[in-house]
C-alpha cells in the first residue's frame, strides 16, 4: 500500500465525517431532500469549474456511449448517501453513524472485491479481512452503548 494512497483515503474520510455534519445541519435547517439538492447543486458547479482547470485537463474521451449504463448510476447512488448520512447522523451522532457507515463500506468492499465486480481487480476474501469487519461492527456495538 503506498503511502499517498493511504493519506489519501485518510483525508477523505475527514471530509466525509465533515460533510455530513454539515449536510445534517443543513438538513435540518431546509429540509433532507433539499439540502441533498443543494449539496448536489454546488458539488456540480464545483466540479464544472475544475473540469475546466488547465492544470487538472486530461484528454477527453469519446468513449461515453460505450460505458455500461450502470457506471452512469453513481450519481443515484450519491443521492441516497447524501440523504441517508443527513438523516442517521443527528439520530446516532456523528460517531456512531460514521462507524456504521465505515462497517456498510468495508462489508460491501469485501464483496465487490471478492467477486472483481466493476471491471475492477479481484481481491481474495480472507478469514482475517472477516474478522476485521466483524471487529468494526463490535466496535459499532461499543460506540451505541449509552
Amino acid at each position: 500500500m503506498g503511502i499517498f494512497g493511504a493519506v489519501m483515503a485518510f483525508f477523505s474520510g475527514v471530509l466525509m465525517a465533515v460533510q455530513g455534519s454539515m449536510n445534517a445541519g443543513l438538513g435540518k435547517h431546509v429540509g433532507v431532500i433539499r439540502a441533498t439538492l443543494v449539496v448536489h447543486l454546488v458539488g456540480s458547479l464545483v466540479a464544472l469549474v475544475l473540469v475546466f482547470l488547465p492544470f487538472l485537463r486530461t484528454p477527453m474521451s469519446r468513449k461515453w456511449l460505450e460505458v455500461s449504463w450502470v457506471y452512469y448510476l453513481g450519481g443515484i447512488l450519491g443521492v441516497g448517501i447524501i440523504y441517508l448520512v443527513a438523516v442517521s447522523i443527528p439520530k446516532l451522532g456523528v460517531a456512531v453513524a460514521t462507524t456504521l457507515i465505515i462497517v456498510g463500506q468495508v462489508g460491501t468492499a469485501l464483496i465487490i472485491d471478492h467477486l472483481g465486480l466493476f471491471g475492477l481487480l479481484r481481491v481474495q476474501f480472507t478469514w482475517q479481512k472477516g474478522i476485521g469487519v466483524l471487529l468494526l461492527a463490535a466496535g459499532a456495538l461499543l460506540l451505541l452503548k449509552k
